[in-house]
């Protein structure tokens, strides 16, 4: 039993997984104090006193909270800019080099490898 959870850990990347969330949940807590502590003081300096985030439309007996939508909208995208650009500090996208390769002299043929010594379109022997 012990030999078949050891191969679902494995076969199934669970243990990735679960590392994953660890550290998903440790990086929540670094943006959440980001946007709290550092950009929505500068969003509160730059809106009103925060009344906006209160209002309500009134349609009758039902009241419907735009403010309270408006606000958790805002904070999800400074959040979410948050999380991308951290994650963008962190996640360099590799060039990828492309594969040395020659064209055949003969034939006119390309893509053909650097260390080929015959064309494989013409069989004629490469320099």
């Amino acid at each position: 039993m012990w030999k078949d959870f050891k191969a679902f850990l494995i076969k199934q990347n669970a243990l990735a997984l679960a590392i994953a969330v660890v550290i998903g949940a440790a990086l929540n807590t670094v943006v959440k104090a980001v946007v709290d502590d550092i950009i929505m003081p500068i969003v509160g300096y730059a809106s009103p006193a925060g009344a906006w985030q209160k209002a309500t439309l009134d349609a009758g007996p039902v009241k419907f909270g735009v403010g309270d939508l408006a606000a958790s909208l805002l904070n999800f995208l400074i959040v979410g800019l948050v999380a991308w650009r951290l994650s963008r500090m962190f996640i360099r996208d590799k060039v990828e080099a492309k594969p040395a390769v020659k064209s055949c002299q003969f034939c006119r043929m390309g893509d053909l490898d650097v260390a080929a010594s015959r064309c494989p379109h013409c069989t004629s022997q490469l320099a």
